[in-house]
């Protein structure tokens, strides 16, 4: 059975549970629900893609009515942030103390000297100095009030955006709804059970080599799952295999680092830093993950 709320939100019976489906955050978005009717089936839809819309519009860089396009056209200037926006900067803070630096979204800048399509790119080393001369997070002021950047910094959320977003959503679900249900946005994933009984969601591990290929299985009951790597986004540079996640300090991005990277865990946002952190860690990226003492899977 088949029903559609409206155009762009696609509401289905899979048997098991009730699947929402919509396109959002560059990429489609899934939530599979529990023990529901159509009819809660629809208004639940409208509730989580409208809140997922919303955290788009608010965070997006490539929107200029997004607090980020205001913050990131201050020339200098502290601009005001409400509560939702300190807590997610703060959280950036305090992830960029604990990286030493490595997960740093003011790093968004250096993506003006790469190209990240799969093919030969020559890097202008000289252009890179210069964007890694407006990078660091030590050199913003953040009150719980307002933020301020020095000219010609940027941040860019898109290393927990999209994560804040399938914990939000899940969470708001699960308060309204109150069955177990799933939340995917293009791989990130969070899933709440609230029966003991209810079997667990079963979440491939993608083969970063073979796309839509899985070489293993997550089953995911009730915790999260976030994967950061360079199947789909990368660049050669005389012939060498380099992903898209760039190391802050030096422009580049990292040598070494694995494929693929899935870390399970308890919050999407949570799983998504260490992942990253396990990517900008190169070769000592399981080191690091096993040091962390958190489920992974690592994919050279």
């Amino acid at each position: 059975m088949t029903s559609n709320r409206a155009p762009e939100v696609r509401v289905r019976n899979a048997g098991s549970h009730w699947t929402i489906e919509y396109a959002a955050m560059a990429g489609p978005c899934e939530v599979l629900v529990r023990r529901t009717t159509q009819s809660e089936a629809r208004k639940l839809a409208s509730l989580v893609h409208s809140e997922t819309v919303r955290i788009e519009r608010k965070y997006s860089r490539y929107r200029d009515d997004s607090v980020v396009y205001a913050i990131n056209h201050s020339d200098g200037h502290a601009v005001p942030i409400d509560p939702e926006t300190y807590g997610l900067l703060e959280y950036a803070h305090q992830t960029y103390n604990l990286s030493r630096g490595a997960f740093d979204i003011t790093s968004g800048i250096l993506r003006r000297a790469w190209t990240f399509n799969g093919q030969e790119v020559s890097p202008d080393n000289e252009q890179i100095a210069q964007l890694v001369a407006l990078v660091g997070w030590d050199k913003v002021e953040l009150t719980t009030g307002s933020v301020h950047l020095p000219a010609g910094m940027e941040i860019d959320l898109g290393g927990i955006g999209k994560e804040y977003a399938v914990d939000r959503v899940a969470q708001m679900a699960h308060e309204v709804h109150g069955q177990s249900l799933m939340v995917n946005f293009g791989g990130d994933i969070r899933a709440i059970r609230s029966d003991p009984n209810d079997p667990p969601w079963s979440v491939g591990v993608e083969d970063p080599g073979l796309e839509d290929s899985a070489v293993g299985v997550v089953e995911l009951a009730h915790g999260a799952v976030a994967t950061s790597g360079d199947s789909r986004r990368y660049c050669t540079v005389n012939g060498k295999r380099l992903g898209h996640i760039l190391d802050p300090r030096t422009g580049w991005p990292v040598e070494g680092a694995p494929r693929s990277v899935s870390v399970i865990g308890d919050f999407c946002l949570e799983a998504g830093i260490l992942a990253t952190m396990a990517v900008l860690h190169g070769k000592d990226a399981k080191a690091f993950l096993a040091a962390e003492q958190v489920e992974h899977h690592c994919i050279w």
